[in-house]
């Protein structure tokens, strides 16, 4: 198979993704205007003293595990570690793709296990984890299945496409993924979701009826908003919305419903209907799909070397041996990716952010809320830069606060 078909997708592909991305995400969120954060305004010397400590105590374990895993996933896929393991699987090729991906994910979940507890520890001495040992294992046990199970039957099909159509099994593949993730967009909410938490419709009161009134303000149509039992395992206040269509929710965390002022869970909800207004989920699905695609095709381009394919023992794409490779290529071009996937991220949600506050109108408690939500889930104030850009999805507390300063001052 010549890679310069694959090579060339991908760049029209990613150059798609780009022009996309540049269209419909809000790279400025508030023209003009320049935040400014002030972290000793908002927050006294003992929140910011114990926000540091929890950090210091939570960052080497949970930046090692990060390493560790990506160093497990190449280890395993660069080597011939990985493919004498699912070489050794029962059930044909198909069952040794299926076998062979969990096993591995396995593999990574154990070797990153010591640093993943020390974490919990870490969260329980501060007291964000209220799960016992039993239901984090089984959690843990949950994780593995949900990243493994979608990964598994990816692989099932692009290997049955590889073999089939020996040629263009790349274009197929690519065409394949796109669709699952838009699936998975759908699926996620009723399927993923209730794995880890149970749903509720919020009571019936005056919470429930100003929050749809709130919808109804805004044209956003929703049927629902559910509450999360999350309590039973953070203490953390948050709120989401995902999935699209008939699967679209606005979910909020009980401990929110539970602790916040109905006025401070109007502000998250209104966060989270600026989400559904501006279709962000819709957003990045379309982002993901096009991402994913493109991924497909780069994989292609480098599996048509024979030479990658010869120092795992693989005798082609379709070989269930190059499963171990596989995987350590997507981890490794995951980690890269992230700073622009959460680039992109953090700017929707500071429009989110922007939206709650032009439909409430209420930058006090938008204010007190994010220094409240900061403090309670022990958010970090100052990130350091490189771990901010890898890692943080979200703009920092700080950072909202300042942009809520700015929208009162464009204001007036």
């Amino acid at each position: 198979m010549s890679r310069r078909a694959p090579a060339l997708t991908a760049l029209v592909l990613l150059l798609v993704l780009g022009g996309v991305a540049l269209l419909l995400v809000p790279f400025d969120v508030l023209p003009g205007a320049h935040p400014v954060v002030d972290v000793a305004r908002d927050f006294t010397p003992a929140q910011l003293a114990r926000e540091e400590a929890f950090h210091r105590a939570l960052r080497p374990s949970a930046y090692a595990s990060l390493v560790l895993a990506l160093v497990v996933a190449l280890v395993l896929g660069l080597t011939r570690l990985g493919s004498r393991l699912v070489a050794r699987l029962p059930g044909g090729w198909p069952g040794q793709v299926v076998l062979g991906v969990l096993a591995l994910t396995l593999l990574g979940r154990l070797a990153t296990l010591p640093l993943d507890l020390r974490s919990e520890l870490v969260l329980r001495d501060y007291g964000l984890s209220t799960q016992t040992w039993g239901s984090w294992a089984l959690d843990e046990a949950k994780g593995v299945l949900v990243a493994g199970v979608p990964a598994a039957l990816a692989l099932l099909v692009v290997l049955a496409l590889v073999r089939r159509l020996p040629r263009t099994w790349w274009a197929w593949s690519a065409g394949a993924l796109a669709a699952l993730v838009v699936a998975g967009s759908f699926a996620y909410p009723v399927v993923v979701e209730p794995a880890f938490n149970s749903f509720q419709p919020l009571p019936a009161g005056t919470l429930r009826d100003d929050l749809l009134a709130l919808a109804r303000e805004d044209g956003v149509p929703v049927r629902d908003v559910l509450v999360a039992d999350a309590s039973r395992r953070t203490t953390a206040l948050n709120a989401y919305v995902s999935g699209f269509g008939s699967t679209r929710r606005v979910v909020v965390y009980d401990t929110l419903v539970t602790t916040a002022s109905p006025e401070e869970v109007e502000l998250v909800v209104a966060h989270e209907l600026g989400h559904a207004k501006r279709g962000d989920v819709l957003v990045g699905t379309a982002l993901g799909a096009l991402g994913g695609a493109a991924a497909v095709c780069l994989l292609a381009a480098l599996l048509s070397f024979p030479a990658l394919l010869a120092r795992v023992g693989a005798r082609g794409p379709g070989d269930p041996r190059a499963v171990p490779l596989v995987l350590a290529l997507v981890a490794g071009g995951t980690l890269l990716t992230m700073p622009a996937v959460n680039l992109v991220s953090r700017r929707i949600e500071a429009r989110a952010d922007l939206h709650s506050l032009q439909l409430t109108g209420d930058v006090d408690t938008f204010i007190r809320s994010e220094q409240r939500l900061a403090v309670s889930n022990l958010s970090d104030l100052a990130p350091n830069r490189l771990a901010y850009l890898l890692l943080a999805d979200h703009p920092s507390g700080p950072e909202r606060i300042a942009l809520a300063r700015s929208f009162a001052q464009e204001q007036r």
